[in-house]
């Protein structure tokens, strides 16, 4: 059995610029005007768990779960809101076939594993009709690491694998899956990868 393990956000789907704007302005919105560090590269843990943690240490702002649940809450409303004015995030092309492959494969077994919160995880797939799959899923709801993330994702499928492949959109997907010795296979531009799934149409 081969494991195979996803990113959401600009692996999946084309998601991530949208996502990042909508997290920053629920940010705003709930603090005020608080320092946000200028890349998502500047944080230790890139994930909507641990980018929050960071922000709120930054500006010497308790880590009060309160808070903490009133900025998830805006940002789900925000993304529920933007889905419903302009359609679900596209899938990047390929995805859903990809996926079906995947699920019907009798020597692969598919997870999810997302720095997004769970609520907003769940909401892109669904609305974007990829939630059909019924995979395992593990976010920063877990876990504010990324490799922790991945782990997470790769014991809720409950076996030994011959291998590991983790697809993902971000230096911090690729550097998870070398310190988890997984293989990584990039999607999107930012590592020049996969502009879509049609090439992998053989597994």
């Amino acid at each position: 059995m081969h494991a195979v393990v996803f990113d959401i956000d600009g692996t999946l789907l084309r998601s991530a610029s949208v996502d990042d704007d909508l997290y920053k302005d629920a940010v705003s919105c709930v603090l005020g005007d608080v320092q946000i560090r200028p890349s998502l590269t500047d944080y230790d843990y890139v994930s909507d768990s641990g980018i929050l943690s960071q922000i709120l240490a930054d500006n010497s702002i308790s880590d009060d779960p309160k808070l903490v649940w009133a900025i998830k809450s805006h940002f789900v409303e925000s993304l529920r809101s933007h889905i419903s004015a302009n359609g679900p995030f596209p899938e990047i092309p390929g995805a859903r076939n990809i996926l079906r492959m995947l699920d019907r494969s009798s020597n692969h077994s598919v997870a999810i594993a997302t720095g997004g919160w769970h609520a907003s995880a769940l909401l892109k797939l669904e609305t974007a009709g990829l939630s059909e799959f019924d995979f395992p899923i593990a976010t920063s709801d877990d876990a504010f690491d990324r490799v922790e993330i991945m782990r997470i994702a790769l014991s809720r499928l409950g076996s030994t694998f011959e291998s590991i492949t983790y697809y993902g959109d971000g230096p911090w997907d690729r550097d998870a899956s070398y310190e988890l010795g997984w293989n990584f296979i990039a999607v999107g531009p930012a590592l020049d990868g996969l502009d879509s799934y049609a090439v992998l149409d053989d597994i």
